[in-house]
């Protein structure tokens, strides 16, 4: 038994970061497509593409891909036409879910931070299960 942990941490600088640590990533990597993907439908104005990046949550409570539109259209404009964005934090809630900040600028020029909630389904796959938007003070003195 006490040889297993000098093994243990042998092994651990030999081979690097455990498996997860890369699945991590490639989950990272997957809901940041996803979102660039329903942005990039909400510029075409795509309903049916934006909407297939919807969780069941969100198409149970807009259960066409035109109410889905409108309401974002209504609700998101900064989200709905975006002029640019970029993403930040990356972060596991409770319950296996993650939450992906991403920086917008929106057609005035102003800077938002959508926070996007995610979930993922039974196929392995991410969808967007929330957005909040939080308008980002001006840095100008």
């Amino acid at each position: 038994m006490r040889h297993v942990l000098p093994r243990l941490l042998l092994a651990l600088s030999l081979f690097g970061p455990l498996p997860a640590w890369a699945a991590d990533e490639a989950d990272g990597a997957s809901v940041r497509t996803v979102i660039e993907r329903q942005l990039d439908a909400f510029a075409r104005d795509d309903a049916a593409g934006a909407y297939a990046h919807a969780a069941p949550v969100i198409r149970e409570a807009f259960p066409t891909d035109g109410v889905f539109m409108s309401m974002v259209r209504r609700g998101y404009p900064p989200v709905y036409r975006a002029r640019r964005h970029s993403f930040a934090d990356l972060r596991e809630l409770p319950g296996g879910g993650l939450e992906q900040s991403v920086r917008i600028e929106d057609e005035a020029g102003e800077d938002w931070l959508a926070v996007y909630t995610m979930e993922k389904q039974p196929d392995g796959t991410w969808q967007i299960s929330g957005c909040r938007l939080e308008r980002v003070a001006s840095q100008a003195a």
